[in-house]
């Protein structure tokens, strides 16, 4: 204190002083607090509300349907234009070679990719809430859908055989026209499916969906969709053709092809897709250095998609090297067509997942743009806008969509302010397809399966996710694993049904193996603490306080009941087991003194006459204990003290164990089933029989509810024995426990 100067004085603690009486739950609920009355509303009343109108209503859900509204009225136009501007044009030209190269993950021609990076994008403008991310393909979905669009049209249903001039020499080759328009087929009546399912999900306000995808489940399982989206452009790198596996160790069945037929690699193809690959790491590693002193992007993807169109078109690497390109790309909007929907019964399961999966990614990329510029999103009107835009682009021959996590990186780091950008990219895309679609027709295969590949660096860096989890939580780490594992070898909508199985399981085991404590007082607080914990946390004299973080219900009532007899170690019915013992032992013991007691009777009347005549109070002890006390009173009479059956109550009542009371402390409970409520009074009615009480602290009034509800409180639990806080419970069990006060005689 000598180094403080008077200007650096100390303020003092803030005080905290509460003087009250010791509550119990009967004297606050009957005395303290008073429940407000409510009059129960009746059915049509509630329907009524519900159903009435009014002008404040109607603009309230247009604008919540049309979130457009909210913002652009107020549109600042000098200061929000030039950077949509910028960002649009940023984000369309990415959105052109990714849209190609994801139409091949999707097993459709190009050309739909580029269908799909149009209209969603359109729509969400109108109909999304987020002002940042970039609507369009992404390869997991794509993957999904490639997955889904090949089992449904595989290969061998379209190879026919051609006669080579005899009838035993015959050639099998694949009508690709004929695959490729059932492919789209499927590929659209998903897509309509999986709008339909996010639609109704959003109108029922099951926007909360996407919490049981955790993000390691979600990290783990792009992980691995990864693995399959790289495994899948290996073919297209090496320019050799293979069969497109789907289902249960597709992605060991896809390896193993690609290097059965290795030895027939176009070497051209490579070096293209090589070259291709350095150049798109190599901008991006540009990009990422000098992102602040950069004022655009560097557009790798387009500048690789333009260099290899031209080379591929001016050394006619199609005729001359037989390396594959896009090919055909028709020019202009295809006109609307209703989808297929005999299809429907087989995709039912597929839609969900992709539904689930596609909402997921949209809703936390968003959350995280949203955090960072100050604004909120709707994740019930997310899932509105995301149906719309799959629902009614599929009737122009979309496949599915959701966000892009590298285009909106794009989007945003660029000075995009709202989706006035997305409007603009959707506008670059749709000059491309009506006016220069043509440009792209030379367009080597094995560069978009180049931008692919680059692309998925970010994905791949998930891995580093292990060593972070391993430190902080190994359930955690499991989830990511199991979500990786099960997903690279059971396949993508599999294996998200495993992973997701797996993170209930491992909600359920949190909950069947909580963390149970004895609490112990800090000297002079009502504050109590662990006391294997902390030092200064110190057990009260015969009063144990069980804490465990857990809810009491069918599945853990039995465990929280195990944990509540190891960590007090009192047991009832071990306690039981000793006062049956004890009873026995001074049963015998009793027998015993009354046969000896019996065979000489004289004997001890003949010492007691003698004591009485010399006025000596003697003692004669036998059989272990027992003791007749003769005094000699003022009178002369003989007063005689039997003490031999005090004796006996004595030491029959003595203390089965030196804890007299148990406190649950019930401050981490949040809800109580009948099981968990029958479990409890059953285990006080155990204590109570061995001269143990139990007292309840810490419920909320949610649970002193539930509680009531149950009918908890009859027979031997009453209110009493529930107080608000632990520290009313102790002080309650030391003043009932405390010797009584005997007055001094005057």
């Amino acid at each position: 204190m000598e180094h403080v100067t008077p200007c650096e004085d100390v303020p003092p603690p803030l005080m905290y002083r509460v003087e009250r009486p010791v509550f119990n739950e009967a004297y606050l609920h009957t005395q303290l607090l008073h429940p407000r009355e409510r009059i129960p509303k009746t059915i049509r009343q509630r329907l009524a509300q519900q159903l009435h109108c009014s002008s404040e209503k109607a603009k309230a859900i247009a604008l919540s349907f049309l979130p457009i509204l909210t913002w652009l009225p107020s549109y600042p136009v000098k200061e929000y234009l030039f950077g949509d501007l910028v960002s649009g044009l940023s984000t369309g030209v990415m959105q052109l070679p990714q849209g190609l190269a994801y139409a091949m993950l999707a097993a459709v021609p190009p050309v739909y990719g580029l269908y799909s990076s149009f209209y969603p994008v359109l729509l969400y403008t109108f109909f999304g809430t987020s002002r940042h991310i970039s609507i369009g393909t992404f390869a997991v979905i794509s993957l999904m859908i490639g997955g889904v669009v090949v089992r449904e049209a595989p290969d061998s249903m379209f190879t026919i055989q051609a006669l080579n001039g005899t009838a035993t020499n015959t050639t099998v080759f694949i009508d690709t026209e004929a695959r490729d328009a059932r492919r789209v087929h499927v590929a659209v009546v998903l897509t309509t499916l999986v709008g339909v399912i996010q639609l109704v999900l959003g109108l029922l306000r099951f926007g909360f969906v996407a919490i049981y995808l955790t993000e390691p489940l979600v990290r783990g399982f792009t992980t691995a969709a990864a693995v399959h989206v790289f495994i899948s452009q290996l073919k297209y790198l090496l320019g050799i053709q293979t069969p497109r596996f789907s289902g249960p160790l597709s992605a060991l069945h896809s390896v193993t092809a690609v290097f059965s037929d290795i030895t027939s690699t176009n070497v051209t193809t490579l070096i293209v897709g090589v070259v291709c690959m350095v150049v798109l790491y190599c901008v991006k590693d540009l990009n990422e250095r000098f992102k602040k002193k950069l004022p655009v992007p560097i557009p790798g993807e387009i500048i690789v998609v333009m260099v290899s169109t031209g080379i591929s078109y001016g050394l006619s690497l199609s005729e001359n090297y037989q390396v594959d390109v896009v090919g055909t790309i028709p020019s202009g909007l295809l006109p609307p067509a209703i989808p297929d929907f005999s299809l429907l019964p087989n995709l039912v399961t597929d839609s969900i997942a992709i539904a689930v999966v596609g909402f997921s990614m949209g809703i936390s990329l968003a959350k995280i743009f949203a955090l960072k510029h100050g604004y909120s999103v709707d994740g019930n009107q997310e899932l509105i806008a995301l149906g719309l835009c799959n629902f009614v682009s599929s009737f122009f021959h979309t496949f599915a969509i959701t966000c892009s996590m590298s285009r909106s990186l794009v989007q945003e780091s660029t000075g995009g302010n709202t989706q006035i950008a997305g409007l603009l990219s959707s506008m670059v895309v749709l000059l491309v397809v009506v006016a220069i679609g043509f440009v792209f027709q030379p367009l080597p295969q094995t560069a978009l399966a180049a931008i692919i590949m680059v692309n998925l660096l970010g994905m791949f860096k998930q891995f580093r996710d292990i060593p972070a989890l391993w430190r902080t939580s190994k359930i955690e780490l499991a989830i990511w694993l199991v979500a990786f594992v099960a997903s690279v070898l059971l396949g993508l909508d599999l294996g998200l049904l495993v992973a997701l199985g797996f993170a209930i399981l491992s909600v359920i085991y949190r909950t069947q193996s909580p963390k149970s404590v004895i609490l112990g007082q800090v000297l002079d607080t009502g504050l109590y603490c662990d006391v294997d914990e902390y030092e200064k946390a110190a057990e009260c004299t015969g009063i144990k306080i069980f804490h465990s973080n857990s809810s009491i219900y069918f599945a853990n009532s039995d465990l929280y009941l195990n944990a509540l007899k190891e960590k007090t170690g009192v047991d009832p019915v071990h306690l039981q087991a000793i006062r049956k013992a004890r009873k026995r032992e001074l049963k015998k013991e009793s027998a015993e003194r009354e046969s000896q007691n019996h065979k000489s009777p004289q004997k001890m009347r003949a010492v007691v006459k003698l004591d009485v005549e010399l006025g000596v109070t003697h003692e004669v002890v036998a059989g272990g204990g027992s003791q007749n006390h003769l005094e000699v009173q003022g009178n002369g009479q003989v007063a005689e003290t039997h003490t031999e059956s005090d004796s006996e109550e004595t030491r029959f009542l003595e203390p089965l164990c030196p804890v007299h009371t148990l406190i649950l402390d019930w401050t981490p409970v949040n809800f109580i089933d009948s099981v968990g409520a029958k479990a409890i009074k059953l285990v006080i009615k155990e204590y109570a029989a061995v001269d143990v009480c139990v007292f309840i602290a810490g419920c909320s009034r949610t649970l002193l509810a539930e509680l009531r509800t149950l009918q908890f409180f009859t027979g031997v639990a009453t209110p009493e024995m529930v107080f608000p806080t632990v520290h009313d419970a102790v002080l309650h069990c030391r003043r009932r426990t405390a010797p009584p006060t005997i007055p001094a005689i005057q």
